[in-house]
């Protein structure tokens, strides 16, 4: 039985993306989704989210990794280097060693310890130009896994992720939708029983080259632009936020 899970992260485990301005930070996400599904059976669950989007994957260790330690929990799940891995000069070996140590830390304290690999953009002219580096650093993280005995979603092996009606606008985070079919996979990789419905999008909507260079040129303008301003300004959209659920706290069934 999980009576204390806590979870790690960037953007993606906070759950940008999966709007709802009922949740702390305006965001509800996968894993508030899992822990609401884990609450049914535990009514007595405590759940932390540790996660802050924008965060590389040593802010994440430096900041995140002492704390959920100190939580003694039951289950944890880590997800980090995706913020790294856009950034060209991203040392993946390095990177991946500090990973490995961190994991060995929260694994010696028994907990189950949940790992994801990176997703393949090889549909996304974004992500098609980082899925070299993803791919090798995926292969860190299923050796850190098999080492320390963790679990793995292989979000690489969930080809409906490439579908674009799984993401938000911004084309780097889930929305809703996507979201919620990964709160799923986690759930059914940790065997839990759940009462999620994936979704069930149909084929995918035939786009033309001319609506296809339209949305390209509303997402350079809307969302690369504003992000590469960013990175010149050195700024990241996490640095005015805090942990959306910093200690462990009750979980809310309403839905």
């Amino acid at each position: 039985m999980i009576h204390r899970f806590v979870a790690l992260g960037d953007s993606f485990t906070e759950g940008v993306g999966d709007d709802d301005p009922a949740c702390p930070n305006g965001v509800r996400g996968w894993a508030d989704r899992a822990a609401e599904q884990l609450a049914r059976h535990d009514p007595g669950l405590a759940y932390a989210n540790l996660a802050i989007r924008g965060r590389l994957l040593p802010q994440v260790l430096a900041e995140q990794l002492d704390p959920a330690l100190a939580m003694r929990a039951d289950l944890v799940t880590l997800y980090a280097g995706g913020n790294d891995l856009m950034r060209p000069r991203a040392d993946v070996d390095a990177l991946a060693e500090a990973y490995d140590v961190a994991v060995g830390r929260l694994a010696g304290t028994g907990a189950t310890v949940v790992l994801f690999t990176g997703v393949d953009g090889v549909e996304d002219p974004l992500f098609r130009r980082m899925r070299g580096r993803t791919a090798i650093y995926n292969e860190h993280v299923r050796l850190i896994a098999a080492r320390h005995g963790t679990l793995l979603v292989d979000l690489w092996a969930m080809r409906e992720l490439r579908d674009r009606r799984l993401w938000s606008a911004d084309r780097i985070h889930l929305n809703s939708l996507g979201h919620t079919l990964v709160a799923a996979r986690v759930l059914a990789t940790l065997g839990v029983e759940h009462t999620i419905t994936p979704p069930a999008l149909g084929p995918r909507p035939v786009v033309t080259a001319a609506q296809r260079r339209a949305q390209n040129l509303h997402w350079a303008r809307e969302h690369a632009m504003p992000w590469i301003g960013r990175r010149l300004r050195g700024e990241s959209s996490g640095d005015t936020l805090t942990a959306k659920r910093p200690a462990l706290s009750p979980v809310t069934l309403t839905r």
